[in-house]
């Protein structure tokens, strides 16, 4: 048995793999104590070795397990995980709580990358702040925004000035629903440069929380020209792909001894 383990800003995933295959998965919120919430989550397991990848992949170290356990970076992570599910895989686009990644691929390996992790703009955290400013839960966010039209242009998604430019936009008589639209809509044009500079090739698999969101993924369909289900790929559970990965590191390396 081989636990992953992907500790984020915002939750932490775990996938467990029996003779490489998944046998168990399983999610917790990331909270101000993430070390407790990962042994919740190890709660009756006794995997071989564990894996973990993330933001906190170091706090591995301070679970005192009796395994062997090992850290991977999110890059190897998600793009081992992507193209297990999608051999064909050629982009992998990850939007997590905390930051966003780009990566080429060939074969499944990693030819160039490219992350912004020095500040929330574009990420789960972004759309998780700016959906409270609308007073909406984060998870229907997304399908808030598909009922805007005409969205104006958001010049900014620092999630500070993000939240000063749409508080303006509402008191000058904008609808709702279009300001949300036009925030989405800000994110996907910074997620689709971001692409371009890694090398945009098809299909593209959409990793991460925020592939949960359908306005996300319908408006970075319409900007890079792909259908979805062909040219954009969706895992079944697309936030414990990092997790998938960190497991699938260890099995593929043949120390799958449990």
């Amino acid at each position: 048995m081989i636990a992953g383990l992907d500790i984020g800003s915002r939750s932490i995933e775990l996938v467990i793999l029996e003779d490489g295959k998944v046998a168990e998965t399983r999610k917790a919120p990331t909270t101000f104590d993430p070390v407790t919430q990962c042994l919740r989550l190890l709660d009756g397991l006794r995997p071989a070795s564990l894996v973990g990848t993330g933001y906190g992949r170091d706090l591995i170290q301070r679970l005192d397990l009796t395994c062997e356990c090992s850290a991977i970076t999110e890059i190897k992570a998600h793009a081992l995980g992507a193209a297990h599910i999608f051999p064909e895989a050629r982009t992998v686009l990850d939007i997590g709580g905390q930051d966003t990644k780009a990566m080429s691929l060939t074969g499944g390996r990693v030819l160039k990358f490219e992350m912004n992790d020095r500040c929330a703009a574009g990420t789960g955290k972004f759309l998780e702040y700016t959906a409270g400013v609308f007073q909406i839960p984060v998870e229907e966010f997304g399908r808030y925004a598909l009922k805007g039209q005409n969205p104006p242009e958001i010049s900014s998604i620092c999630t500070v000035f993000a939240e000063t430019e749409a508080t303006s936009l509402m008191a000058r008589g904008e609808k709702p629903e279009a300001i949300a639209l036009g925030l989405h809509k800000a994110i996907v044009k910074r997620t689709v440069n971001m692409l371009k500079r890694v090398g945009l090739n098809f299909p593209v698999v959409f990793t991460g929380g925020v592939a949960n969101n359908p306005c996300v993924l319908k408006l970075l369909a319409e900007a890079i020209g792909g259908e979805i289900g062909k040219e954009i790929l969706v895992p079944e559970n697309p936030d414990h792909m990092g997790a998938l990965g960190a497991a699938l590191h260890r099995h593929m390396s043949g120390q799958d001894r449990a």
